[in-house]
């Protein structure tokens, strides 16, 4: 019988409790086993006695390891390692609840495919006081993408792993795991060892977008950052990226110009360059110092 372990790697988040339960109520495919391994990532083993609880409610098998580093490649690596018995492995994160049929959903789809790592759709949540230009664009929800018609790389936020067709040695780096981009490095590694990824468009996860996010100071950092790993991972031309990189920033400043007075319309193609001027900087520089884990969850 197939087994899947599903992995939630946690910092410093209660609601780890209902990623949990969502996980453990899914209902799953005739003969599957499932099993949920919570990484706490922390320096002292905060999230214990939250998984504990969650565990005494949980029908499924639920395992606590504290992998202390305050480094999300190091947790990860703890959920690989954790995973060795498994034929599947899933990722969630701790502040993300799956929907029902989820894990049903990347499974067919990596049974239809053949697929050595499918993808789902984080979709965001946004609270009342959300701004509407925000919720228009639904800035914050993470769809996986195809480019130049196949799939590149993904997210952990919402994937499935087939474990017997892991690479020898493929890790998340740890010189990553402080600033991001850990996952897109990984997962563009096991696309270029000749793996298959794929894309479930209908397994759905859903995250809560917490306050210190509705900023669009906020997205700018983001979408930078996200522009700089994409650069550090794909195994392209340092000097074409960076070049277009900048050619599609310009381009996207007029059409920015163009939708004054519609802040849903200026926000996307603003947003959109400043994602290509983080293209051609990690093309051009070295990493950054962005910290995005181990401080505090937002």
């Amino acid at each position: 019988m197939p087994h899947v372990d599903v992995c939630i790697c946690t910092f410093r988040r209660p609601a780890v409790a209902r990623a949990i339960a969502s996980v453990a109520g899914q209902d799953l495919p005739a003969g599957v086993t499932l099993r949920i391994v919570v990484v706490d990532n922390d320096d002292a083993p905060s999230a214990r006695a939250t998984v504990a609880g969650a565990a005494a409610a949980s029908p499924v098998p639920v395992d606590y390891v504290h992998a202390p580093a305050r480094n999300i490649s190091v947790a990860r690596n703890a959920g690989l390692a954790a995973a060795r018995g498994a034929d599947w492995l899933a990722f969630l994160d701790d502040d993300e609840e799956a929907a029902q049929g989820w894990l049903m959903r990347l499974l067919h789809r990596a049974e239809e495919t053949g697929a050595d790592a499918v993808f789902g759709p984080a979709l965001a949540v946004y609270p009342a006081d959300a701004p509407r230009w925000m919720r228009g664009c639904d800035f914050h929800s993470n769809l996986p993408q195809m480019r130049d018609g196949r799939v590149e790389t993904g997210h952990s936020c919402n994937a499935l792993i087939r474990m017997a067709r892991l690479p020898d040695g493929l890790r998340f780096r740890p010189e990553l795991g402080r600033s991001g981009g850990e996952d897109t490095d990984f997962f563009f590694r096991l696309g270029q060892a000749g793996r298959g990824l794929a894309i479930a468009e209908a397994a759905i996860v859903t995250e809560r977008v917490p306050p210190a996010r509705l900023r669009l100071g906020w997205l700018m950092e983001r979408r930078f950052a996200e522009g700089r790993h994409y650069a550090g991972a794909v195994p392209r031309s340092r000097a074409g990226l960076a070049a277009a990189g900048l050619a599609k920033a310009a381009a996207c400043l007029p059409a920015a110009l163009l939708s004054l007075g519609r802040p849903a319309r200026m926000a996307f193609w603003g947003l959109r360059g400043v994602f290509h001027l983080g293209v051609a900087a990690g093309s051009a520089l070295p990493a950054g110092t962005r910290r995005a884990y181990g401080d505090r969850p937002d």
